[in-house]
Formats: structure tokens, C-alpha cells, sequence
């Protein structure tokens, strides 16, 4: 996820890019940089960091444009680097671009056949290339050319010497929305509407396969067929506070609900639709050696942590490899001997987790494969890994995190499929069946996300609690951990986290009318042993919320609550329970009136041990 700006309008150009960028730099943070023409040439201006690193660069240096575009960046392909960073420049064309593009690969290889040299290990490189080849005497139609060579998700804004006064953009599967001032002759193309605020509130969405040309005298869409559109503008009402998150109250709302596209933007690349295949290309160099991997270790802490050991159920599953999840912390005081046959899987939403950092170090000295799940490029634990894999869930500003423990577990679920397959443990079949899931399971949780409502009426019926018990077995026993750890997160409430069926073992005897209990019990092999268990609870007189399957709307005269998910696999339904988990632990937050995104005493990023 990056944020894009394309403005013109007035001499003040290049200003009002960056003026632009500073409202979208939530979207990315590892580099900047700004293009604009002047006279037969484009200045582009790139610096590494964030972007008082690219301020600091255009100090003293004037631009006269009415036009440029603009870029902050969040890494895919290729480390932060000035080199890497956008806009890309290819002969008199310079664009920006927010998305992966797929296939880059075998464009790049085209391309160097055809004598076009690459300066940076990024994919964006290869559009600007291809709009330079195909370009005639139309910067629309090379565009558009260039964009249908393209198998991936882009919002784009390019720019060409020869083409003064003109700004094309277009997207697919990446937000692109224009700003319009006809008024002061203003117009931008952003990633975001806070980006635009400054001068208009007036916008129009472009979608998906369109394109515009922008120039001082307006806004010119086409469709996705190249034939010229009319659309409504929409005026917004948000302060800019509001806008920055899209319209919602809080950052953790807003990544809770961004869910959906996180996971798209995880599995894209990964699944070979045709094939009904797992494509793993940063483990390429591991995959010979897999069926040798006699075990394997989990080092992660917190949320991490409890994706871990939804990814244990996964891989046992499908590649029949032990799994132990450890905590972080706790590894570097073992004495426990590894080797070459033994994979490590160091996961950190930020990269700089200390504990997990020291831990992966710890495993290496000990010779142990060192793989790395993480959502910050460049970041210190993916730098010293053997192999990386990226979840590309965007930036995560809350510090309850949300969107990541989506995407970690996505990343468990696939390498869980891709190990199956290298070892010769899951069959095809298997592997196609449980893939076609997993693509429906964006738009089942966007219909969970409708019922927002319902959590929040129970969240509000319970928020004078002092304690909560969660329960959940099987998939949903991780759940069960994370639902626990988000209420205490962001609502300072003692909770327990149990598997339901250790609940008779001792922790039933906390258990009264005033110690309510969440389980979650989506429809498949476990769930009439954990509504036997939940039948236990009720006799305590705890309260029961119980989180199930819609299928199962019956009557269930235990339960005090009954909350609905889709019907999916039930290997597939922590991705839905947890949702559940997460609205319920903010709207509690909420209704207590706490600062959800800023917990007491908590960091985004724990950098120490």
C-alpha cells in the first residue's frame, strides 16, 4: 500500500504534491519523491525515508510547473532506497504507482531484450518502460496499452515531457479518487481523499478499469472499453481528522474493516488460479530441501503468536510436520540444539520486534533456516532472515493490531498448502478445494461486517464487566487467545483465554455471574463438544456469547447471546471468528470511552526486551 498524488492547476506545483503526500504518508512511510516538467525535461526529486527527508531535499531548488505527481511509498519489491523509491522515469515518461504487478518478472526479461536497462529492483520500473514502448503520439493509449500487458493491481499517475499540461491516471483492484476545483482550476488524483482536503472537498471515485485525463479544464473519464463517461461529483463533510481515516472514528475500526482487501493484497501472486497452486517464489531456493524438515519452530510474541499457533494447525495438517510455537522471549534461554533440518519461522508485524529479533539470532547461531513472516520491507528481522515472506497488509496505525493477524494467518495458511504439496502430504485436490475457500473469504467477512450492529449491542450490554472468559477448541482455540488479548488491550478487562476443553480442568471454578464467557463455535467436527461445554458454563451462571455458524440459528437455551458468522470451512472460520472478536473488543473500548488506537502503557512496535 503506497499513497499517490497527481496535481495540476496552479505554478505551485510541486507544493501542493507534497503537500498532498503528507496526508497519505499513514500509506507508506519508506521513501518519497516528486516529478514535475520543466521546460522539454521532468525533474524528478526521490529521497529514502520519510518525507521530511524529501523536504529536506527540495530545499532551494525551484520548480515553475502547473503539474506534477507524487509518491510515498510502502516497499514490495526492492528494499527503501532513494534508488527504488517512485516517481520511475522511463525517457520522457514518469509515473507513480501504488499496487504489485504480478508478472513483472517476465515484462522485465521482455524488456531487456528489447534494450531497455533498469535502474531499480522495483516492479513499478517495468510500467514505465512499457508506457515508453508503446507510446506514439497518445500518453492515454500507451497507458492504456501498457496497463492490459499487466496482471496485478495498480492506481497510476503518469506523466510525459511530450504531453505538457496532461496527467493520466487509471487503477484496477488499488483506490484512485480525483479532486476537482473547477472553480480555482485545481485537480488531483490521490490515493485518499484527505489528500486533496486543502483544495476541495468536491470528489469523484474513479473505478475499477478507468482511466482520466486531467488538465487545467477539467477531468475527462473513460471506461474501462476507452469510451469517454460522465460521473457525478460527491461533496464530503469529514474534517480532515476524519478523513484521514477514511470516514471512521478510529484506526482500529478502519483496519478491522480494511480486512477484506488485506487479504487480497496477501494472496495476490501466491495462488495460481489455473493450476489450483501455491506459488511461494521467496522460498524457491528452500524447496528442494523441504522434504527434509524434520520440525519446525514458531518464534513470535503476542498477536503474532497466536497466529502462530493457527499456523501449527495448519501446517500439521497439511504438511505433517510438528510444529512448536515459542515465545519469543523465552527461546534464547533454552538450550535447545538445532540444525539445517529444523525451519525457523520468526513472524513480526513490524520487523523490529527486539525479543523476536533476539530470538531469530539465537536460532541462527544455533544453525537453524531462518524464515521471516513481516510486514515492513527493509525492516531488521527480514534483513537477517534466510528467506522473506511479505504480507503486504499496508500500514497498521492502531496499536491493537488487527489487519496483521489477518494476513500473518493467510501467509500460515498458504506455506501450510505450498509445504503439503513439496512433500507430497496434500493432495491436489485437497490443495484446489481449500484455496477455492480461501478465495471467497474476502466478501464472506464483508458480510460479517454488515452485522457490525448486532456485536456492538452485546459489547455495549457487557462493558461494565471486571472479567471475561473466552473459549474456543480446534481452529478457533488461537481465537480464543487473540479475542482475550484484544479486550485487554484496549479495555483494560481481566480476561481469561482457554481450550474449551481444559475449562473443567480448573478455570471453571472462577466462573459466576459475573465472569462472562465468549466462545466460539462455528459449525464442524468440535462444535457439539463445545456446546456441551458451554451447557457447564451456563450451570456456573456465566453468561454465555456464543459466536456460530449461521446454519446453526437454532435455539440454544445456554447461550445468553448468540452472534452469526457466514458458513465457510471450519478451518477457514478463524478468519471470521476473530473479526468478531475484534468489533466486540473495540465497540466494549468504546463504550468505556477509552483511546482504542493509543492503549495505556503500550507501543506499536516493542523495540525493547
Amino acid at each position: 500500500m503506497c499513497g499517490i498524488v497527481g496535481y495540476i492547476g496552479k505554478p505551485n506545483a510541486v507544493d501542493n504534491v507534497v503537500k498532498g503526500l503528507a496526508k497519505l504518508e499513514y500509506r507508506g512511510y519508506d521513501s518519497a519523491g516528486v516529478a514535475a516538467p520543466e521546460g522539454d525535461d521532468i525533474v524528478i526529486v526521490r529521497a529514502e525515508g520519510k518525507l521530511d527527508n524529501l523536504r529536506k531535499a527540495l530545499e532551494g531548488k525551484v520548480f515553475n510547473a502547473d503539474m506534477g505527481i507524487g509518491h510515498t511509498r510502502w516497499a514490495t519489491h526492492g528494499r527503501p532506497s532513494e534508488t527504488n523509491a517512485h516517481p520511475h522515469r522511463s525517457g520522457h515518461i514518469a509515473l507513480v504507482h501504488n499496487g504489485i504487478v504480478e508478472n513483472y518478472l517476465v515484462l522485465k526479461q521482455e524488456l531487456i531484450e528489447e534494450g531497455y536497462v533498469f535502474q531499480s529492483e522495483t516492479d513499478t520500473e517495468v510500467l514505465a518502460h512499457l508506457v515508453n514502448h508503446f507510446y506514439k503520439d497518445s500518453l492515454r493509449e500507451a497507458v492504456r496499452l501498457a496497463t492490459e500487458k499487466v496482471r496485478g493491481s495498480y492506481a497510476l499517475a503518469v506523466i510525459s515531457s511530450k504531453e505538457p499540461g496532461k496527467i493520466v491516471v487509471t487503477r484496477k483492484d488499488s483506490p484512485l479518487v480525483i479532486g476537482v476545483s473547477p472553480s480555482t482550476g485545481e485537480y488531483m488524483a490521490i490515493s485518499d481523499i484527505p489528500a486533496a482536503l486543502f483544495i476541495t472537498r468536491d470528489f469523484i471515485t474513479l473505478g475499477e478499469g478507468e482511466t482520466a485525463v486531467l488538465t487545467k479544464e477539467g477531468a475527462q473519464l473513460y471506461d474501462a472499453a476507452d469510451a469517454k463517461i460522465t460521473r457525478e461529483t460527491k461533496h464530503i463533510d469529514w474534517d480532515p481528522e476524519m478523513a484521514e481515516k477514511a470516514g471512521y472514528e478510529d484506526f482500529m475500526l478502519k483496519e478491522i474493516h480494511e480486512q477484506p482487501n488485506a487479504i487480497i493484497d496477501t494472496i495476490r501472486g501466491k495462488i495460481l488460479k489455473d493450476a489450483g497452486k501455491v506459488y511461494m517464489g521467496e522460498l524457491a531456493a528452500l524447496e528442494p530441501s523441504v522434504p527434509k524438515i524434520e520440525r519446525i519452530l514458531v518464534l513470535a510474541c503476542g498477536t503474532s503468536g497466536h497466529s502462530g499457533l493457527l499456523g501449527k494447525i495448519f501446517i500439521e495438517k497439511y504438511a505433517h510436520i510438528p510444529v512448536e510455537v515459542v515465545i519469543a522471549s523465552e527461546f534464547p534461554n533454552s538450550e535447545l540444539p538445532l540444525n539445517e533440518n529444523i525451519l525457523c519461522i520468526c513472524v513480526s508485524q513490524s520487523g523490529e520486534t527486539a525479543d523476536t529479533k533476539i530470538a531469530m539470532r539465537a536460532a541462527k547461531s544455533r544453525g537453524g533456516k531462518i524464515v521471516a513472516i513481516c510486514n515492513v520491507v527493509g525492516s531488521a528481522i527480514p534483513n537477517e532472515a534466510d528467506y522473506v515472506i511479505y504480507t503486504h497488509a499496508g500500514p497498521e496505525i492502531s496499536v491493537a493490531s488487527t489487519k496483521a493477524f489477518t494476513s500473518q494467518s493467510i501467509i500460515f495458511f498458504l506455506l501450510a498448502l505450498w509445504l503439503g504439496k513439496a512433500r507430497g502430504t496434500a493432495d491436489d485436490k485437497a490443495i484446489s478445494q481449500a484455496l477455492a475457500e480461501l478465495r471467497r473469504l474476502p466478501d464472506r467477512i464483508r458480510r460479517l461486517l454488515k452485522t457490525e450492529k448486532d456485536i456492538k449491542a452485546v459489547a455495549e450490554f457487557y462493558k461494565d464487566t471486571k472479567h471475561f472468559m473466552y473459549l474456543g477448541r480446534y481452529y478457533n482455540s488461537p481465537i480464543a487467545f487473540e479475542g482475550a488479548l484484544k479486550l485487554k488491550e484496549t479495555t483494560y478487562i481481566h480476561a481469561e483465554a482457554y481450550t474449551s476443553g481444559e475449562l473443567k480442568h480448573g478455570p471453571i471454578a472462577m466462573l459466576d455471574e459475573d465472569f462472562p464467557t465468549m466462545a466460539f463455535v462455528p459449525e464442524g467436527k468440535v462444535s457439539d463438544k463445545v456446546f456441551s461445554n458451554l451447557q457447564e458454563v451456563a450451570a456456573r451462571g456465566s453468561k454465555v456469547i456464543a459466536v456460530m455458524s449461521e446454519s446453526r440459528e437454532d435455539n440454544h437455551p445456554e447461550c445468553a447471546h448468540q452472534l452469526y458468522i457466514p458458513d465457510c470451512s471450519e478451518e477457514l472460520s478463524p478468519f471470521l471468528t476473530v473479526v468478531v472478536a475484534q468489533i466486540f473488543a473495540y465497540f466494549t473500548a468504546k463504550a468505556l470511552g477509552k483511546d482504542v488506537d493509543k492503549p495505556r502503557n503500550l507501543a506499536k512496535s516493542v523495540t525493547v526486551e
